[in-house]
């Protein structure tokens, strides 16, 4: 039986006869043409998206760098503050008691300029320790962002879903892993600040301690060098009470006999003695 080649083309969606079916199909091209550049813009748009994303997770890192910076300059303090500490350990066990009112106040005011260094240092370590936290909280904000982006860009993809070839469809499932990724990322840059924090919390306490005992032997100290003081003075009272009584005793025992040279000698070392007591009373 012989078939035509136009046999069916009656019960087809378009009338392959005439002109109208060429205006059909120009119709549908151009829509074509339109849908496929509405993709093409929208694929470039989460392009853009995709590279400010990764210029967030740039500054990120260069962030996470600043604190590890600041970290290590948080180590070199404490070290210097623990070789301080056992410097003037080591002078508190050679110190002396012979010493002139004039040396122990000076001593005493060094030992207050290092406590004052240490206090000063101990507030520097709270500022650093502040802008950490404060940059926790940055990063904690920016997390949660990201997450806002990331749920839009998840409803703009369900939406498109429908629409959208099986190419485009598997790219932004790809985009939406490598979100995932940074997110992740982020979460363990966010771990090792909190880490890092905590790590300057420990020695904050530890740098309260030493600043507390260096305060502590300061005014052991002062307590110390008050009562060496106080002898001191009592001790010349009594000199120059001798030295009175050394005047009268040398008018009266004036003599040229060996004994009372020799009582003359002693009068006069009493009196240097006296003479030397005056600056400490």
């Amino acid at each position: 039986m012989f078939t035509p080649p136009t046999y069916g083309l009656a019960q087809c969606e378009f009338v392959f006869t005439g002109n109208n079916y060429k205006k059909k199909l120009e119709i549908i091209r151009q829509d074509f043409e339109r849908k496929s550049l509405e993709l093409e813009k929208r694929i470039e748009q989460l392009e853009e998206e995709k590279i400010q994303l990764g210029l967030d997770v740039d500054v990120q890192k260069l962030e996470a760098e600043r604190l590890r910076k600041g970290k290590n300059k948080t180590e070199e303090d404490l070290d210097s503050l623990k070789t301080d500490y056992k410097k003037l350990r080591r002078s508190m066990r050679t110190a002396g008691l012979g010493k002139t009112s004039e040396q122990w106040r000076q001593e005493v005011k060094e030992e207050q300029s290092k406590a004052n260094q240490w206090e000063e240092k101990f507030r520097d370590a709270q500022a650093r320790e502040d802008t950490l936290k404060r940059s926790l909280v940055e990063s904690q904000n920016e997390k949660e962002g990201l997450k806002i982006r990331l749920s839009e860009l998840e409803r703009s993809l369900y939406q498109y879903r429908s629409r959208n070839s099986a190419i485009e469809l598997k790219a932004s499932q790809n985009r939406i892993e490598e979100l995932k990724e940074n997110i992740e990322e982020l979460k363990t840059a966010l771990q090792n600040r909190e880490l890092q924090i905590e790590l300057l919390e420990v020695n904050n306490e530890r740098w309260k301690e030493q600043l507390h005992q260096s305060q502590d032997q300061v005014r052991s100290r002062d307590y110390v060098m008050g009562e060496a003081l106080t002898q001191v003075r009592e001790v010349a009272d009594h000199l120059q009470t001798l030295a009175v009584q050394a005047d009268v005793l040398s008018l009266k025992y004036e003599s040229e006999s060996d004994r009372g040279r020799e009582l003359a000698w002693l009068l006069r070392q009493v009196k240097a003695l006296s003479i030397r007591a005056k600056p400490y009373m």
